[in-house]
């Protein structure tokens, strides 16, 4: 357990997040009360309860009507077409054989949708993305809502399903969860390689059949993409959160560890039920020392820009208002310890081999930049996550300290010697509105961008425009009406590519989007979730080709420099091609309702208050 004084700034931190949530607070949890844990099941008649055990194997069936054990709901986001969740279709048998050994019982309580971003990267079902996450949070509420449980276990990875889940968690804040993951694919084609075929396909130096090859070496069996997108940026979170096992975000799938991890798990999901001997409800893990250490864990890693958006969210439905201030002020005074594909060379199982998330945790800690008192999964304080998962010889897991000295200096560094002394998210204000940039792989140098703007209304246009030889010089690339209202904030990571190759050219280049960047996102410097979007009349609006537009990273301003900027009329453009295909007719009800991106980007909440 750390003794070192906790670093003031983060204290304030989150002294102001917890006065400014009080009443959200107090409100959540008296609802957590009033869902009484004990009795969970003392409503229903004998006919709702038939209905919940009539397939129930005969084993369980009367511990289930007796309810003398624990009954764990299993909530899945299974599907075969994604890799980070096919290995999800072995643990229920594994899980209710688990629980079985500890006198309890499971069941599937339901699934959940799971979309890759991959697959819609750049297709209209990714303007689906954003809101599926709300979508999965809802379809668990409806999972759980049999109130036959007494603890649940999520089946969850990749981009919005965990943060979906944490939200159902949040609702259902009596009832215990843990987070069962299936971890990462084994290293396959190196993503430096694989981005550098991307690039030489966008020049037409290489066809389809060489980028095709390429990606396929890349994305090759199951498990989780293996760089440090939102996936990844998820599984870290979970275990600076204390919602999952320490050490258990990046073993393979099909190992005899991992499989001992899901077991482990399962069991420990049940002892800390009402009628276990460690009761720990969701809501008691999930308060704003928790959300401060997954602000910090976030930094210090350089994680995916999507978890500024699911953070908020996530806390918003356990009642703690988070802002992008928030966020600023925590990277100030977090040292970029990691460097992992984009802002590295190194995939996920590289920088678990140099000592991977428990590294990062007891240099944290050692420093004082994270909250040691916390209820987890593993037991009440964070000094838990400093252990690593080994498999003992009989089969099952157990822990021993993680590494205290760095195996691998270029992907994982102590706090005193870092990447960068701070975090890698800037917040930048000015007379744009409120925005965000990653800046944990974008050079100093690159820190400040003043060029004249080029606009666009969708990353096709751009696209074209490169194609057409019309991106020359300097430029910042505006796109807009990309914001959660205009067409479900899709990731614009297929630019990613383009501006890529003009920045190598040695041309000066930026983006400015009210849209999303995928956790992908890398060197170019990139001003993101603009709000108010256009969409909204936000001032991104305004801005016509040749505007000059100064980004200063290390200062935090985002400016139109033209003098009348300000006095224009927002222009407006005709959305009616969002609103129907591929089921987008069926989420105009999300576009309608969605709250600010610096607000989570959800219909399930309204707009808080904003720093």
């Amino acid at each position: 357990m750390s003794n070192h004084t906790l670093h003031p700034q983060l204290v304030a931190v989150t002294q102001r997040i917890e006065a400014r949530s009080a009443a959200s607070r107090a409100a959540y949890m008296q609802q957590v009360v009033a869902a009484n844990p004990v009795t969970p099941r003392s409503k229903l008649s004998c006919g709702n309860l038939a209905h919940a055990v009539a397939a129930a194997p005969n084993a369980d069936k009367l511990k289930l009507v007796e309810w003398t054990a624990g009954n764990l709901g299993i909530v899945t986001a299974y599907n075969d077409m994604l890799s980070a969740h096919q290995p999800f279709v072995y643990y229920p048998d594994l899980i209710k054989a688990a629980v079985r050994e500890v006198s309890g019982t499971a069941q599937v309580a339901g699934g959940v949708p799971a979309m890759c971003d991959g697959v819609t990267q750049g297709q209209e079902g990714m303007e689906l993305s954003l809101f599926s996450r709300d979508v999965i949070a809802m379809s668990a509420a409806v999972a759980l809502s049999h109130n036959v449980f007494d603890a649940a276990a999520f089946l969850g990875v990749c981009d919005k399903i965990v943060p979906g889940l944490v939200i159902a968690a949040a609702s259902f804040g009596h009832l215990p969860c843990i987070f069962l993951p299936a971890g990462p694919m084994v290293s396959g084609l190196a993503n430096d390689v694989k981005s550098k075929v991307r690039q030489q396909y966008a020049e037409g130096k290489v066809g389809r059949a060489e980028l095709l090859q390429a990606e396929m070496q890349s994305y090759h069996g199951a498990g989780t993409c293996t760089f440090y997108g939102t996936a990844n940026s998820n599984q870290m979170l979970m275990e600076f959160m204390g919602l999952q096992l320490p050490g258990s975000s990046f073993v393979n799938p099909g190992t005899s560890l991992r499989e001992a991890l899901t077991v482990a798990g399962a069991q420990r999901a049940l002892a800390m039920t009402a009628k276990g001997q460690d009761y720990t409800p969701a809501a008691n893990i999930l308060t704003v020392n928790a959300f401060v250490n997954g602000i910090v864990g976030l930094n210090a890693t350089g994680g995916s820009t999507n978890l500024l958006l699911h953070l908020v969210a996530m806390a918003r439905a356990a009642g703690i208002v988070l802002c992008l201030e928030d966020f600023a002020d925590l990277s100030a005074i977090t040292p970029l310890i990691a460097r992992v594909y984009p802002n590295g060379v190194a995939d996920v199982n590289h920088f678990h081999a140099a000592g991977g998330l428990q590294f990062v945790i007891r240099e944290l800690l050692a420093a004082g930049l994270l909250h040691e008192e916390v209820d987890t999964v593993a037991g009440k304080g964070l000094h838990h996550y400093t252990q690593e998962a080994v498999l003992a010889a009989d089969g099952t897991v157990t822990w021993r300290e993680g590494a205290s000295t760095s195996h691998d200096t270029d992907v994982l560094r102590p706090v005193v010697q870092p990447f960068q002394p701070s975090g890698g998210l800037v917040r930048l204000l000015g007379n744009l509105g409120d925005s965000v940039i990653k800046v944990s792989a974008v050079k100093p140098d690159k820190h400040l961008i003043e060029a004249p703007a080029k606009v666009f209304h969708d990353q096709a246009a751009v696209k074209a425009a490169f194609e057409a030889g019309e991106l020359e010089g300097d430029f910042v690339c505006v796109v807009r009406f990309q914001g959660p209202k205009a067409n479900g904030m899709p990731e614009l990571h297929g630019l990613t590519p383009v501006l890529g190759l003009l920045q190598d050219r040695g041309q000066h280049v930026a983006l400015v989007t009210d849209g999303r960047m995928s956790g992908a996102s890398g060197k170019v410097p990139a001003a993101i979730h603009v709000s108010p979007e256009a969409m909204d009349g936000g001032a991104i609006a305004k801005i016509r080709d040749g505007d000059l537009i100064r980004l200063d990273v290390d200062n935090g301003h985002l400016e139109v420099l033209t003098a009348g900027f300000a006095e224009r009329a927002p222009v407006s453009v005709d959305l009616s091609a969002n609103g129907s295909g591929c089921g987008r007719e069926l989420f105009q009800v999300f576009r309608s309702h969605v709250s600010a991106a610096a607000s989570g980007a959800s219909a399930l909440f309204t707009d808080t208050e904003r720093a």
